[in-house]
């Protein structure tokens, strides 16, 4: 086997197609998470004893260290969509990714990813952007040689996006046009992005670059938002829903994240729907990485059949209905 990768991370979304695709490199894995009780089924990822998972969490310094120990690479998945506890924007992505970086510089490790977000900025209006913006600086004061990425909308099962608005369309007979609808964003497949991810951990090649990772295709919110209900075979009403509204409402969504359920919006959800999640074009990307960008049409219908009326046999139940 080849060098050992730390994930911190590894256990999410992303982190275990990004886990899947190092093991499938012939890297030695390393998943650092919070509650690895949780995360014992990401040693089936790979052969026997290629995966281990540890405890580690990026706002502990010490724990981090441990986790780095004699690792050649390392990657850092950690983020939040919304506040909640010790779980802050800027305690996890600003700080923490500081953590991680500076401890990576003092272990020797020779490869460090930093994974951010598409509308990384410090001038946005967004917590969320303002905080990945933060710590991709301190990604690159500690780790100069550090590759980052940053991803548009990530899609492929278990989503958060296409999938929260399948689930609305099932129990509401209206979607909401945040803004009017007319956000862009450019939805990337999350295997794509675990390769990417993959590929600047193991390739010395892409030490010091920021990759944007998009899909092939440009949709306006409005558009994702016909093609759920294309997919799910339920029509809804698309109620446009002025940003300083769906602001208020976002404000009292927050509450819930006071309780183990996660809000389904929040105030700083909407201020990042107020600017489009595109690639800039100025910045290398997925073919950069000789990798080809999934389209939406062949995986997201793979997965939103379970929001339809008889799930994935609508088809067989509609036509035995009929006979």
């Amino acid at each position: 086997m080849q060098d050992l990768v730390t994930v911190f991370g590894g256990s999410g979304f992303v982190g275990s197609q990004v886990v899947r695709a190092l093991a499938r490199q012939g890297a030695r894995v390393r998943v650092a998470v919070r509650q690895p009780h949780l995360a014992h089924t990401m040693r089936l990822l790979g052969d026997v004893g290629q995966i281990e998972v540890v405890q580690a969490n990026i706002r502990n310094e010490a724990s981090v260290r441990r986790a780095l120990d004699g690792a050649q690479a390392c990657v850092n998945l950690v983020g939040v969509l919304y506040e909640t506890g010790r779980q802050k924007f800027q305690s996890v992505h600003a700080m923490g990714a500081k953590t991680v970086a500076a401890a990576a510089a003092a272990a020797g490790v020779t490869r460090l990813v930093q994974v951010s977000a598409l509308g990384a900025d410090a001038q946005s209006a967004s917590k969320y952007a303002r905080t990945k913006a933060m710590g991709e600086d301190a990604v690159r004061a500690a780790f100069p040689t550090a590759t980052l990425i940053r991803p548009s909308i990530v899609f492929g099962p278990g989503d958060g996006f296409f999938n929260k608005f399948g689930e609305m369309a099932v129990m509401s007979p209206i979607l909401p046009l945040i803004g009017g609808g007319k956000t862009r964003f450019q939805p990337v497949y999350v295997g794509d992005v675990a390769k990417a991810i993959a590929k600047a951990a193991t390739d010395p090649a892409c030490a010091g670059q920021t990759y944007e990772l998009g899909g092939p295709a440009v949709y306006s919110f409005r558009e994702i938002l016909e093609l759920i209900m294309v997919q799910t075979g339920r029509a809804r009403l698309l109620l446009p829903l002025p940003s300083f509204v769906a602001g208020l409402i976002g404000k009292a969504c927050e509450l819930l994240a006071l309780t183990p359920i996660a809000p389904p919006l929040t105030s700083d959800q909407v201020e990042l729907l107020k600017a489009d999640n595109v690639v800039s074009g100025a910045l290398p990307g997925l073919s950069d990485l000789g990798i080809a960008a999934t389209t939406v049409e062949t995986i997201v219908p793979a997965y939103l059949y379970r929001f339809r009326k008889g799930g994935q046999y609508a088809d067989e139940t509609e036509r035995f209905a009929a006979v």
